[in-house]
């Protein structure tokens, strides 16, 4: 008995071996992962795991219950003979991983091969054979985690065996013989048995592990390839943006060459084959155009890439397309030396990696079509303030026009170069503070004419901060404000006092008045609801705080505080930095985002 057990477990290197085969299986690997098989999945898994069984009968050894003599099997056995096999072993993997179905047909298979074989056991061992598959299935259905738990495993083939072990003693002719063989064999296959579909556990876990583990480290390089190339695509793709990306790409993979093209040039090509490789020339070759009209990633060799150039050292390549919104816009190319570098570990890789850079292009694309419809609004909002100005400064003039036509000639002209600035200030996203404020003297000396002497206007200026940008018609909306309902009912001594002044990192600007103030009711409204009517500036104030929330946040919103009669402050800040070149920059940064376009 104990020279058959170290017999068999030396022919366990058999298992061991067919299991590392299995796990180099494409289908095998599926299989392990999947819960339902597909129609060519199960064929497959019957055909080799029946095999396997077949593998497993003529891995053991031949055995005389009378002599005792133990021998190697041949394609047949002596009608007193008997085999100790790992045939169990194929079957019951075959019930565990491959359900019922697979179970029962692979049992089928190497159970009527092991009766073709003979013997006086032939019979009860292929019936066993057939019950080890059907019982490993039923078992799976109970324990679904069980081919992750290598214990349950190693009790599940050695029981398997046992129920062998006990048929061989019930159907097997002559009983006496049939049960000297059991007492004699018995042990040594349940053992060897459980061990061997334990190893070929073990062996699955450990090639699983690996491509986990594999699989892992490629999505950390995925992110941290992301994380890199994000910045470089925020203006799209241009010249400039392909070719960072591709340096960062060409330092992360084991590509020789990485290239990026449009749809018709190739914006940047890094490593090998650069000499003919060069930015903005046409397309070379004729794969990328297949690409590009089909939308699909293309694996190809040396043959397939048809370089124009006859010498070109590129051997293999994953050319796959970038796409914003269902459109491909251009490709990303990854060359190899050989086809044979091309795993499929990489080319899940890389196809990840081409629909990221895809998304961070498509998020660039949104982004920018979000500031351009932001700009709009910001412009329509500036554009909406001037004509409530116009009606009121009018309405003025035709008054003055018949009593005094010399103080209405001012104050046209007035008027004039007002809305000279008007017109400059809603084409312009920024200017300075300084601008501002000349804005608003002008819009002041026109008030001045009709309040005939009544007005004092009070600047707090600190003229470090003159150059700060500013929305353009940012402050003239609070000005009207205290002009037109501040100053509604007072009859002498209106007192309007503008300031700016520095507080912390931020600059606070403010317009205070000595007018009828503001309802608290009405004061949580102001510059947060569109007035009912447009007859008032409650839009104008709206559209400042909206302006400035847009351009700097909610921070910035308008801050209003008044008492009935004691007259009204309205105060916002804005950054230090917000200065006039920052209007240049961005006007830079979007004349070479188009042109990359």
């Amino acid at each position: 008995m104990f020279e058959l057990l170290l017999l068999m477990l030396e022919r366990l290197g058999l298992i061991v071996m067919l299991a590392f085969i299995a796990t180099r299986m494409r289908f095998f690997r599926v299989m392990v992962k999947s819960t339902r098989l597909t129609r060519k999945q199960t064929w497959t898994a019957i055909l080799f795991f029946g095999a396997f069984g077949i593998i497993g009968t003529y891995s053991g050894v031949t055995f005389q219950a009378e002599s005792l003599v133990l021998q190697r099997i041949t394609f047949g056995i002596q009608e007193d003979a008997a085999i100790a096999n790992f045939r169990v072993i194929g079957v019951v993997l075959a019930g565990l991983f491959g359900g019922y179905k697979v179970g029962l047909s692979a049992g089928l298979i190497a159970g009527v091969h092991r009766m073709l074989l003979g013997g006086f056991t032939a019979f009860s061992c292929g019936i066993a054979t057939i019950v080890a598959g059907l019982f490993a299935a039923f078992y799976r259905s109970k324990n679904p985690n069980a081919v992750n738990r290598p214990l349950s495993i190693f009790l599940l083939g050695a029981l398997a065996e046992t129920v062998q072990m006990g048929l061989i003693a019930l159907l097997a002719n002559p009983t006496a013989a049939a049960i000297s063989l059991v007492q004699t064999i018995g042990l040594p296959m349940i053992v060897a048995n459980g061990i061997g579909c334990t190893l070929f556990l073990l062996i699955i876990q450990s090639v699983t592990k690996e491509e986990q583990k594999a699989g892992a480290l490629q999505a950390q390089k995925s992110l941290r390839i992301a994380e890199q190339t994000l910045a470089h695509f925020k203006h799209g793709l241009s010249s400039h943006s392909a070719k960072e990306v591709c340096d960062i790409l060409y330092k992360e993979l084991n590509a020789c060459a990485i290239a990026m093209t449009n749809q018709d040039m190739i914006l940047a090509h890094i490593g090998v084959a650069a000499d003919h490789h060069k930015t903005n020339m046409s397309i070379q070759t004729k794969l990328t155009a297949e690409v590009i009209a089909k939308k699909q990633m293309i694996i190809a060799g040396d043959d397939e890439i048809h370089c124009k150039e006859p010498n070109c050292p590129l051997g293999a390549a994953v050319i796959a397309p970038l796409i914003i919104r269902a459109e491909v816009v251009g490709t990303l190319k990854f060359y190899f030396h050989s086809k044979k570098e091309i795993t499929e570990l990489e080319t899940e890789m890389l196809s990840g990696l081409t629909n990221l850079l895809s998304s961070q292009l498509e998020l660039a694309e949104a982004d920018r079509a979000y500031q351009l419809a932001k700009e709009a609004e910001i412009n329509a909002l500036q554009a909406q303030i001037s004509p409530h100005f116009l009606f009121n400064t009018l309405n003025t003039v035709i008054s003055l026009i018949r009593i005094e036509p010399m103080k209405a000639r001012t104050m046209l002209h007035s008027l004039a170069q007002f809305l000279r600035q008007n017109v400059s200030a809603t084409t312009t996203k920024l200017h300075s503070l300084a601008e501002e404020l000349h804005h608003i003297k002008a819009y002041l000396s026109i008030e001045e004419v009709r309040f005939e002497g009544r007005l004092t206007v009070q600047y707090k200026i600190d003229e470090r901060f003159l150059h700060v940008s500013i929305p353009p018609l940012t402050l003239q909306p609070l000005v009207e404000n205290a002009m037109k309902h501040g100053f509604k009912n007072k009859r002498s001594d209106c007192v309007l006092i503008i300031s700016v002044q520095e507080q912390g990192e931020d600059v606070v600007l403010s317009v205070q008045d000595n007018g009828a103030g503001f309802d608290p009711d009405k004061l949580k409204k102001l510059g947060n609801e569109l007035p009912a009517t447009d007859s008032g500036t409650g839009i104008g104030l709206y559209n400042s705080n909206k302006r400035l929330q847009m351009m700097y946040g909610p921070e910035a919103s308008l801050a209003f505080s008044a008492q009935p009669g004691r007259g009204t402050l309205v105060r916002f800040r804005i950054p230090k930095l917000a200065r006039k070149d920052r209007e240049h920059h961005e006007h830079e940064e979007q004349t070479d985002s188009h042109a990359g376009r």
